[in-house]
């Protein structure tokens, strides 16, 4: 193999790719990353039986061919090349790689013994790339961190038509967003877990200038796969049923309140400094304020009112601080509408654009209050 590459795109390549290799790979040879050199191409690779990504980039091919090599060390190395054409040149044993007057010589991992990556699934349909990574974000707001329940860690997609519904729970909250997209199959219908971690991860690196491709096999629901600006990722999915959710959210809510978001969120975090590690702050709503407050009568206290616009009767509830803020921080709108029943069920989170307008239901998170004393 004998390539000239640009180094800037080199390096952005290889650090995409390499996102995927373990810190303690399963096995020696899956710290590698696969090279090929083909029709005006450099192909990049990497898995780890859960997830795969591939990446190629324009380059000048003098001699075509494949390479395997020490993927994280390949990054640490191309990230600190001069502005200047890269050369990679493979013997039977080594790669060489020259930039300006910096080289490297690295020892190739033997290319036979690396395990085929998974096919790319066929495609669903495409979305912009914004909207993609807001509901992945909002999504994976209630992922659950507990290793021992796969089911929770994981962010459930329903593809139904042109609609997409992402959700997440970890049993003490829920969260939910919902968006249109362009599907192949207008009468598709089609369910999927997938890690929460690794969906953050992919959508933390997407071009948002493109378009996102979403991959995925009904007659074989083993694989989701995505494709943004030449670069193609593999994720394994959850074997497992996630919880019956739905019969969560009240067909109505007797209590509902309207304060404006950065306001509350802010007085959160103000009054949450007193509280103690997991005890909740209290939040008093009445007719025109909300007064939050925080600590107990022999330890430090702290208070704090919003304007408030609700209509029902009054209600104190209490949340995991936490939670809190990480739920509202999600949602986008300047105004958040609190839906409630009782002080010990399910609050409901809504944003809205104006105090007195209609709460938007593209974004739904829902969160079990905590009990409190007094």
């Amino acid at each position: 193999m004998k390539v000239e590459i640009d180094s800037a795109a080199l390096a952005d390549a290889v650090a995409w790719t390499t996102r995927v290799i373990d810190a303690r790979p399963a096995q020696p040879i899956l710290a590698g990353i696969r090279l090929e050199a083909a029709d005006g191409a450099l192909q990049l690779s990497a898995f780890n039986y859960e997830i795969s990504a591939r990446h190629h980039i324009e380059a000048g091919i003098d001699e075509p061919g494949g390479a395997l090599v020490f993927g994280k060390l390949l990054a640490d190395i191309t990230k600190s090349l001069p502005a200047a054409t890269t050369h990679l040149e493979t013997t039977d044993t080594t790669m060489l790689i020259t930039s300006g007057k910096s080289s490297f010589t690295l020892q190739l991992m033997p290319l036979s013994e690396y395990p085929d990556l998974p096919p790319i699934p066929t495609r669903l349909g495409q979305v912009d790339a914004p909207t993609f990574v807001q509901a992945v974000s909002q999504a994976s707001v209630a992922v659950s961190r507990e290793e021992n329940r796969p089911v929770l860690t994981g962010i459930r997609i329903q593809f139904n038509g042109d609609a997409v519904v992402m959700t997440s729970t970890d049993r003490f909250r829920l969260s939910r967003t919902s968006f249109t997209w362009t599907p192949v199959d207008h009468d598709l219908a089609a369910t999927t877990l997938v890690r929460g971690s690794l969906l953050r991860d992919m959508a933390r690196s997407l071009d948002e200038h493109e378009n996102v491709n979403i991959n995925f096999d009904t007659e074989n629901p083993t694989l989701l796969g995505f494709e943004n600006a030449g670069r193609q990722s593999t994720s394994q999915l959850i074997d497992g049923e996630f919880p019956a959710i739905d019969r969560l959210f009240a067909s109505t809510y007797p209590i509902e309140a309207v304060v404006n978001r950065q306001a509350l969120i802010d007085a959160i975090k103000r009054v949450s400094l007193v509280a103690e590690r997991n005890a909740p702050i209290r939040m008093e709503c009445t007719a025109k304020e909300l007064t939050l407050s925080a600590g107990s009568v022999d330890e430090s206290q702290a208070k704090e009112s919003l304007e408030l616009d609700m209509d029902g009767d009054d209600i104190t509830v209490a949340f995991n601080p936490a939670y809190l803020i990480e739920g509202l921080s999600a949602i986008t709108e300047p105004f958040v509408r609190m839906k409630m029943t009782t002080a010990v069920k399910p609050v409901e989170f809504n944003g809205q654009q104006e105090a007195d307008s209609d709460e938007s239901m593209d974004y739904r998170y829902l969160l079990v209050p905590m009990r409190y004393n007094g």
